[in-house]
């Protein structure tokens, strides 16, 4: 009984002042928690926004030229046959794994004359495949086929395969790598 008494004596002001420390001290955490969360947010957002720098950024940090490849000598080509040449791109890096191999169709018409193909369809940049028997180059994804020198057959290709700068020297075979033929920056033959 002297429990509930005492508890009914109470002022109205002590209850105010008991309450107001609840929720000074609620306050003071929220307030903590609030400037604790702002740093991590900010980094956050900066670990979240290097790579989007880096990618945007990097290029313009780090010019790569395209370099010429030996691919071998010319005699290693027969005439009017096409051959696929595997190989490393001079410009992959050492984490590049897989996506570092390229490859390319290299067609011998006679002499020292010879056309190198991207093996990448032009209208969504599928693999294309060689078919000696039909001679014509064909992509699996949707259908696109293209003649022996290149040019588009049928399908929804927009053009014909891109083509490689290339030139003979002292016997071999050597062709510009590193980027892929567009549209803007399309290969071609180098009389050297």
């Amino acid at each position: 009984m002297e429990h509930s008494e005492a508890h009914m004596n109470r002022e109205p002001e002590d209850d105010a002042r008991d309450i107001g420390d609840s929720c000074s001290s609620s306050t003071d955490r929220r307030s903590l928690l609030r400037w604790c969360a702002w740093p991590i947010l900010a980094m956050g957002s900066v670990a979240a926004s290097l790579p989007i720098l880096g990618f945007l950024i990097g290029p313009l940090l780090q010019k790569r030229p395209d370099r010429w490849v030996d691919f071998g000598p010319v005699d290693n080509f027969p005439e009017n046959a096409t051959r696929l040449v595997d190989l490393l791109n001079p410009l992959r890096g050492p984490t590049d794994g897989m996506t570092g191999k390229m490859a390319a169709y290299v067609r011998r018409l006679e002499g020292d004359a010879f056309q190198v193909l991207s093996t990448h369809c032009t209208h969504l940049g599928c693999p294309v495949s060689w078919f000696q028997e039909s001679g014509l180059f064909m992509c699996p994804c949707h259908g696109g086929v293209y003649s022996e020198d290149g040019e588009r057959a049928s399908g929804p290709p927009p053009r014909g395969l891109y083509a490689f700068e290339h030139r003979v020297r002292k016997g071999h075979l050597h062709v510009r790598l590193g980027h892929l033929p567009t549209l803007q920056n399309p290969g071609r033959s180098v009389d050297v």
